[in-house]
């Protein structure tokens, strides 16, 4: 296969692997097993003897804590030939609760294995892999981050039950683009590239890594493996219409996030005012003046409250969000659309 025929689609026509729903069709189906072993190998840097040769994709038995939560994550579980458990989950948004999360779903999936007259000598390690898109971690600039049982002074592992792993996909691309990587060599790089290499959210698509990419799949034959599977998800109908789908879901759940942060601002903001004003009052304001400014406030804050609105029916929000958010009735928020009309 040359170059010139190694991509049979557009670029703009590849689907974004971080995206749960391809990341589950192209990492944790039976027929792309072996690609999801070079990829668990890459990240745990296990070679020759130590490498996972076999997998088997586990039952994902671990439902949401609350039954309406669609973001609920548990992407892909699997079990080595050695009886280890890893867990690998991909996250575009960040929900503030990545710690505790992995750790809860972590203590899950270890606690499985326990069966009633068995011994905890026989528990196995279990691994957790999050991949996240966006910045976790202020301390370092590291793109990969392990996290084990360790002696607070002196540093030594206590047991070796707990390893959590955390990839950092913007800080990736930032060390790629600075040449801070050599791909060649580093096989985690070629495989976190496949992931970098479209953002969905954006709507972008990095040639430079794919062009990197292209190069290094002529030399590779397991990334060129990769990239007919990443090509067949993208030209699949099905698969296609599923992504967007998600991708959509996705994109609307950070939405109403940010339509909730301006929100809580805004609030926060007009509590400051009324706090002021209060202090100010108790140093000796009449209280004509006192009324005066409590009827200030209010007509400000009414006017501010019908501002926020306008600013959410011009990002397209729906009304029912608005009501929710704002504590305005839908009629009330219908006579400001007329307005806005």
């Amino acid at each position: 296969m040359s170059v010139k025929t190694l991509r049979k689609i557009p670029l703009e026509s590849f689907v974004d692997l971080k995206v749960d729903y391809v990341f589950k069709q192209f990492f944790g189906t039976e027929q792309n097993k072996n690609i999801t072993v070079v990829f668990l190998n890459a990240i745990l840097k296990r070679t020759g003897r130590n490498a996972i040769k076999e997998i088997s994709f586990m039952r994902q038995e671990f439902g949401s804590e609350h039954v309406d939560d669609k973001q609920s994550r548990l992407d892909i579980l699997v079990k080595t030939q050695d009886d280890l458990f890893i867990n690998v989950e991909i996250q575009l948004t960040n929900k503030y609760d990545m710690m505790k999360r992995t750790l809860y779903y972590w203590s899950r999936i270890y606690t499985s294995q326990l069966r009633k007259g068995m011994g905890y000598y026989k528990l196995r390690p279990t691994i957790t892999i999050n991949i996240c898109n966006f910045s976790l971690f202020e301390q370092t600039n590291n793109y990969h981050s392990l996290f084990q049982l360790y002696d607070f002074d002196e540093k030594f592992k206590m047991d070796d039950v707990l390893e959590i792993h955390f990839i950092e996909i913007n800080k990736f691309i930032k060390q790629w683009y600075a040449k801070q990587l050599n791909s060649w060599e580093n096989v985690l790089a070629r495989w976190l590239m496949l992931l970098a290499m479209v953002d969905g959210r954006k709507g972008k698509v990095y040639e430079e890594i794919y062009l990197e990419l292209e190069e290094l799949a002529m030399k590779d034959e397991e990334l060129l493996n990769a990239f007919s599977v990443w090509q067949d998800l993208s030209q699949s109908p099905e698969d296609y219409y599923a992504y967007q789908s998600r991708l959509k879901y996705i994109l609307d759940e950070a939405a109403k996030l940010e339509d909730t942060k301006y929100i809580a601002e805004q609030e926060g903001l007009l509590k400051g005012i009324e706090r002021g004003m209060e202090q100010g009052i108790q140093q000796g304001i009449q209280q004509g003046i006192q009324q005066g400014i409590e009827q200030g406030i209010k007509q400000g804050e009414n006017k501010m409250q019908k501002e926020i609105v306008l600013k959410l029916l011009k990002r397209n929000t729906d009304v029912e969000t608005i009501a929710e958010l704002t504590g305005l009735t839908v009629t009330e928020i219908e006579q400001l659309k007329e307005l806005l009309d």
